[in-house]
């Protein structure tokens, strides 16, 4: 089912390098969370067989191909971290993997230069192997091809530029093989890369990604929740200088972010990313943000990740016109879109330390949207009382 040590987003890379570079002695630990755990109910047997999918990934080696392609196409990867990813070797004794009735339980515990790697293959492996036990069967090919170049024909016809960003939740790694290949079979395709750093090499296509909010939710452990997005911004752009310049912008709430992305952070990066909340209002928040500093927004880029379909790419592409650059990363809708409902699965940051002699501490995301707030309960209204107050 991983087929690849770079059957993984490039986000993970990348902030594996950051973590190795800034953070080497931090340990972690990360949750499974199924968000329709009233509707979702696992197979029996099924935590033993995403065990065997999971000893089967100790045997995942970078090749010297992909250590050359990643060397060649990634230029941000440095050589010193390339030569620990050759090294890397996945360790099953970090993932601990239990089922209760139709309940999964998964966890993963360890240093976070070594754990980073595993959410996304385990998400990947869990969706694929539900559909394998529950006996699902997808549309014909015949109509998953009609439906894909159908969604690609209308991108390209509205000229969005969007990326696959659908490893986590896919149906399975040959669809996304068969996807991938009929959105590049458009004629005037706007795909314009993947998350998937193994799909990517192997459609010769981009690979795209930059970081994502356990960064933030790190650093507001380290640093505290007022300083979370400076501490994470900073610590960024010490590693990349100016590389892999989205900044994502919901950890704490867009309103938190903002309030520290001052004029020197807003010139330097690229654009944002939008990932909760009312995309139109968030829009109309990021122009009136470098307006007010004086920068034109037609200059930078939206990146728009926040459960997209078609029709609502389309919807805020309009929007967007001769207002801000806009793009986006579609995931579940391209990945698993072949008449089977799509898992609602996620597996998040739970607990952080700075070193081995340190306290464990709870992490929490708030976002833009109280639907997808993550952590202790307890933890979130006190973070939220924080921010309020303006502590």
């Amino acid at each position: 089912m991983i087929e690849s040590i770079l059957d993984n987003d490039l986000y993970k890379l990348t902030m594996q390098q950051a973590v190795h570079t800034l953070y080497p002695r931090a340990e972690v630990e990360y949750v499974f969370i199924n968000r329709n755990r009233d509707k979702t109910k696992f197979p029996n047997g099924f935590a033993e067989k995403v065990r065997q999918q999971i000893e089967l990934m100790a045997k995942l080696r970078l090749t010297p191909d992909e250590k050359a392609y990643l060397a060649t196409v990634c230029y941000f990867l440095t050589p010193v971290y390339l030569d620990y990813l050759a090294s890397y070797q996945f360790n099953p004794n970090e993932v601990e993997v239990s089922q209760t009735g139709g309940e999964l339980s998964v966890s993963i515990k360890g240093p976070w230069y070594r754990t980073i790697l595993w959410e996304i293959p385990i998400l990947a492996i869990v969706s694929e192997l539900y559909y394998v036990m529950t006996h699902a069967e997808p549309v014909s090919r015949a109509k998953r091809h009609k439906t894909n170049l159908h969604k690609a024909k209308v991108l390209a016809a509205n000229g969005i530029n969007y990326a696959d960003f659908g490893t986590r939740r896919r149906f399975s790694s040959g669809s996304h093989k068969t996807l991938i290949t009929d959105l590049l079979n458009e004629e005037n395709t706007t795909l314009i890369g993947t998350s998937n750093v193994h799909l990517a090499r192997h459609f010769n296509i981009k690979p795209i990604g930059t970081l994502a909010h356990e960064w933030f939710m790190f650093h507001a452990v380290l640093q505290g929740y007022q300083q979370a997005n400076p501490a994470g911004i900073n610590a960024w752009v010490n590693v990349y200088q100016g590389d892999l310049g989205i900044a994502l912008t919901d950890t704490f709430t867009t309103k938190l972010f903002l309030s520290t992305f001052d004029t020197m952070y807003a010139k330097l990066f690229d654009g944002v990313r939008h990932d909760s909340g009312d995309p139109i209002a968030f829009v109309d928040t990021i122009i009136s943000h470098y307006q007010k500093h004086h920068i034109d927004p037609l200059t930078k880029t939206i990146v728009f990740s926040d459960s997209l379909d078609i029709e609502k790419a389309v919807w805020i592409h309009n929007y967007c016109k001769g207002k801000i650059k806009d793009s986006y990363g579609i995931g579940t809708n391209l990945t698993n879109d072949v008449g089977v409902t799509p898992l609602n699965i996620v597996i998040k940051l739970s607990k952080c330390r700075i070193n081995a002699g340190k306290d464990w501490h709870s992490t929490i995301k708030l976002s833009d949207d109280p639907g997808k707030y993550t952590g202790d309960r307890e933890e979130i209204e006190y973070c939220k009382g924080l921010l309020k107050r303006g502590e």
